[in-house]
């Protein structure tokens, strides 16, 4: 369900009443929007004691006051609570309030639509909770007690803000208020979270710059926006030490995996290498039994075919040579090479065909791209070719160069008939009538009523008018007129303005002398006026021609853009249809080129076929002559070694070694490398070495990580004999074979591990680094924005403070507040300084607030700068200045003046202003206040405060008749629409509950 906002509306606080809050009495206590309420104390002692912090507490709590943090729950309101052992004496003991009521009723006086707000105070979250009805619904009853336990049946009875459940904390000031700010407050109570600067608690000029903006910013309501951005600068930080942690993370991973991987790596490469010795270590046994079978059947062949060979190798001989010379015909060869030389002069041709015909597809399809967007562009010519619309173009850019300057003048005319008004409106004799004013003493200003032609005013002449208000004749500029009957009262209040004059009928008081003068004010303002305006209206017909002529410019530019687009278009079209000939040519070559090459290809194929198997046959012949004569040679000196070699080639033995026959062998020989024996040993022997640093890296030489039985092995392979490495070359492979494949599985499964972490942390860090770059770019432009805002409520302080210093018998004031720099340490709190300055005469420069001045003047400012951040925070609406110990640092000769100004300030702003009093400042502010509220507690065994006395004068008779019935005469059970009382006077008083 939306729940409601701003449902308090400009409706203003006239009714307090608290229910076990602290000690303070559950009478309704009403109160007078608009002026300045002072809360006095009568404890068992003095005025401590009796609850005047807790019950103007309450009242910020009620109003919404943000430096309770009501976003966070509001936790701190729940110490406002009754608490026993505070409140114990002596043997008498009470139960602490688990929760209580702080209620508070709402009018608009020009309506009488009242509206009663309930904030239930609970010692348990929640903290808050919030319900309001129309009308008056008080707490009534006879005793404390009755008032107590009715309000539980009237919280009960009261609808619920949201629904199924009540508003909490952190949508009170929006729900009741729409976010308006409408209390700010100077609290010295230990309940609050966060106690401000109270600008009124010691000198101003020994409070240093960074705590008056901290005073200021809890009065303004930018404490909030600064715990924000402090906020987002330690999100930012975290972030980036979490992106910083996570790279680090990452790298330190990478690092070891690394490491691990390359272990990993090496012993796959070793199980490679293992595998490549054994390969090897088996050719060596098959080519042994290989060669050696061979050989075999070599010398069985030779011996029994040898004396075949001689016997008809002479007649094989020549039959051999006539065939060699008959295919040795030259012909053949002449024929294959012409029909190459053919072929490759047809493929040529084609490739460059293709070549060319895939450039002009290339060059067709880019100049079709560019067709539809210059077809777009041409459309906005509208009709024009290039010359007419590029001069239109600079006839526009022509006018808007006159419209500029044009705009200048107007622009400097604005800006002197500006500074002419202002001028004329600082009038004469200002602080003169202002301090007049303030006496009750009517009185005009001499020159206002004088008008002087212009050529008269520098005349001089004895006895002429211009004479009278010439430069050194009269000491014009501080003349005010005032009547006969008021002259000594106007005296005695210009007393501290010396070099004022004042004329009566009985006569000219002149104290002090002046030098110009300046008459016929209103005429001249009113001429300055005139000026102004016609400057203005000057100007703002010098801007529109200004947007008139950039619109025609930009209509002209767009007009050249599309007629020149339509010239290029047409030279595209026309490079276009040349594209579109040539790919036809080119087509229609390559079509005439293929019966050609095709052609050629199959002649060249099968002369080639013919060419190959000639010489085939050639060489097959000369071989098997050459075979023949060296028989014939040999025959005889073979036939005497064959049986010796025969035995010693031990053929039986190499076979077990191998392990199978001598076909198994040759087959296997057959899909290897043609290798001898001896390079079959190298190879495993080189990769048996690889596959030992492979499995255990720079250990492999000391064996300080391998299984004992490889390293037993390894150590006996070193002794550098040929035979004992032979011998262990299967025991070393079979052992480091079985070590290897113990590891594999471990090392496949943390490749995956690794994998999958490295995966995870990579996520991290990108997730990481996207969140510190976001929380950067969010600081930086929260932080800006908020320099802004911040900014902006201080210059409206600063025109407060102006306003009200002139106004309140000053020279003017401002503030200066330089914009700092971020802290880089996000726990430290963005620090500002704002250095309050005044002027001490007319005409003088403003003056640092911590420069020598007297007391007065200090707690003057003071004063002026509370109420000017007040108001400032106030947005137009009223607002509600609740100061603790109000006055406690004034000297008691301005004790008076402070808090009159403090009623005339709240009652000209509409501001209620609820100070806290001392016994040492009730004398001063009880007569110079508009309302007066006395809380009393005459001993410490009272749990509860005796009834308030309350005095205040009420123009507003309708508020008055409405409380009545409820403040005056409580009942047991209060009816829900009581009969309203006869209507009071005007200056109603409700006194002495």
């Amino acid at each position: 369900m939306t729940q409601t906002e701003n449902v308090i509306g400009d409706r203003v606080l006239v009714a307090v009443q608290a229910i076990n809050i602290s000690r303070l009495s559950t009478h309704p206590v009403p109160t007078v929007p608009g002026t300045l309420i002072v809360v006095a104390g009568a404890g068992p002692k003095d005025s401590n004691g009796a609850g005047k912090s807790s019950f103007i507490a309450a009242i910020t709590a009620l109003l919404g006051d943000e430096q309770w943090r009501f976003a966070s729950g509001a936790k701190a309101v729940s110490e406002l609570l009754f608490n026993a052992e505070l409140a114990a004496h002596g043997d008498q003991q009470w139960a602490s309030a688990d929760h209580g009521y702080i209620i508070g009723v709402f009018d608009v006086p020009s309506t009488g639509l009242p509206m009663t707000v309930w904030l239930r105070v609970n010692r348990e979250a929640p903290y808050l909770e919030i319900r309001w009805a129309d009308g008056v619904r008080l707490a009534a009853g006879a005793s404390e007690a009755d008032r107590v336990t009715r309000s539980d049946e009237v919280w009960a009875q009261l609808p619920r803000g949201a629904g199924r459940r009540d508003v909490v904390a952190r949508d009170l000031t929006r729900v009741l208020y729409g976010d308006r700010v409408r209390c700010v407050s100077f609290l010295s109570t230990s309940v609050r979270s966060k106690v401000a600067t109270n600008l009124l608690s010691q000198p101003l000029n020994e409070i240093s710059p960074e705590r008056i903006f901290e005073a200021i910013a809890a009065l303004t309501g930018l404490d909030a926006e600064l715990d924000q951005e402090r906020e987002a600068r330690r999100d930012e930080h975290a972030k980036r030490v979490r992106a910083a942690e996570a790279v680090d993370r990452l790298r330190e991973f990478e690092v070891e995996s690394e490491r691990l991987i390359a272990a990993f790596d090496r012993r796959d490469r070793a199980r490679v290498e293992l595998a490549s010795a054994l390969r090897c270590w088996r050719g060596r046994q098959a080519r042994r039994l290989g060669d050696a079978a061979a050989r075999d059947e070599a010398l069985d062949a030779e011996l029994a075919s040898c004396q075949e060979a001689a016997e008809s190798s002479s007649e094989a001989i020549a039959g051999l040579r006539e065939e060699i010379a008959a295919l040795k015909d030259d012909s053949l060869d002449r024929a294959l090479a012409s029909a190459r030389r053919e072929l490759a002069g047809i493929q040529a041709r084609a490739a460059k065909l293709e070549a060319d015909r895939a450039v002009a597809q290339s060059t067709a399809d880019r100049l079709r791209g560019q067709l539809p967007a210059l077809e777009e562009l041409r459309r906005q010519a509208d009709g024009r070719d290039v010359a007419a619309a590029e001069r239109e173009m600079s006839e526009a850019r022509a006018r808007v160069d006159e419209a500029l300057k044009a705009l200048g003048v107007a622009d400097r005319e604005v800006e002197t008939a500006r500074a002419a008004l202002d001028d004329v409106e600082n009038g004469p004799a200002a602080a003169q009538l202002a301090a007049l004013a303030a006496r009750g003493v009517a009185a005009a200003g001499l020159l206002d009523t004088i008008d002087v032609a212009e050529q008269a005013r520098d005349a001089s002449a004895a006895g002429s008018a211009s004479g009278l208000v010439a430069a050194g004749s009269w000491p014009h500029e501080h003349a005010v007129i005032v009547d006969g009957a008021d002259l000594a009262a106007a005296a005695e209040a210009l007393a501290d303005l010396p070099g004022s004059v004042l004329v009566s009928s009985t006569g000219v008081t002149v104290v002090g002398a002046f030098e110009s003068a300046v008459t016929g004010r209103e005429a001249r303002v009113k001429a300055a006026e005139q000026r102004l305006n016609r400057a203005r209206d000057a100007q703002d017909r010098a801007a529109a021609a200004v947007r008139r002529a950039e619109a025609e410019m930009a209509e002209a530019a767009r007009r050249a853009e599309g007629a020149r687009a339509a010239v290029r278009l047409d030279e595209i079209h026309t490079r276009l249809e040349s594209q579109r000939e040539l790919l036809a040519a080119l087509h229609a070559a390559a079509d005439e080129l293929t019966p050609a090459l095709d052609a050629s290809e199959e002649g060249v194929s099968a002369l080639d076929f013919r060419a190959r198997t000639r010489d085939l046959e050639i060489e097959r012949l000369e071989g098997r002559r050459s075979s023949f004569e060296a028989d014939r040679d040999r025959a005889r000196e073979q036939a005497a070694r064959t049986a010796t070699e025969r035995r010693a080639l031990d053929l039986d033995g190499l076979a077990e070694e191998w392990g199978g026959s001598v076909e198994e062998a040759r087959e296997w020989l057959a899909d290897g490398e043609p290798l001898t024996a001896d390079e079959w040993w190298r190879g495993a022997e080189r990769h048996l070495d690889a596959a030992l640093r492979g499995g255990f890296g720079d250990t492999a030489q000391t064996g300080d990580e391998m299984p004992e039985e490889l390293a037993f092995l390894v150590n006996e392979r070193r002794g550098g004999r040929a035979a004992e490495e032979l011998a262990t070359f299967p025991a070393v492979c079979a052992a480091l074979g079985s070590y290897l494949r113990g590891q594999e599985e471990y090392e496949r499964h943390r490749r995956q591990q690794i994998e999958a972490q490295l995966s995870s942390r990579r996520r991290d860090l990108e997730t990481a680094t996207r969140g510190a770059e976001d929380a950067a770019q969010s600081t930086a432009v929260h932080r800006a924005a908020l320099t802004e805002a911040i900014r902006a409520r201080l210059a409206r302080v600063a025109d407060e403070f102006e306003k009200l210093d002139v106004g309140y018998g000053g020279y003017g004031a401002t503030l200066d507040f330089p914009v700092p720099a971020a802290p880089a340490d996000p726990e430290q709190r963005w620090s500002w300084r704002v250095v309050p300055k005044w002027r001490r005469g007319d005409g003088q420069g403003f003056v640092p607030y911590n420069r020598r001045a007297n007391t007065a003047l200090m707690d003057e400012k003071a004063v002026k700068l509370v109420c000017a951040a007040a108001i400032a925070s106030s947005g137009g609406g009223h607002l509600t200045l609740v100061l603790d110990e109000l006055g406690r640092n004034l000297g008691k000769e301005h004790r008076r003046e402070a808090v009159a100004l403090f009623r005339r300030i709240g009652e000209m702003h509409g501001i209620t202003v609820i100070g806290a009093l001392q016994d040492d400042m009730e004398p001063y502010a009880i007569d110079a206040c508009g309302q007066y509220v006395k809380l009393r507690r005459s001993s410490d065994a009272m749990p509860y405060n005796e009834p308030p006395v309350i005095v205040g004068h009420d123009r507003h008779a309708e508020r008055v008749r409405m409380l009545a019935e409820w403040v005056v005469r409580p009942r047991a059970v209060p009816e829900p629409n009581p009969e309203p009382s006869p209507e009071p006077s005007p200056d109603a008083t409700a006194a002495a509950l």
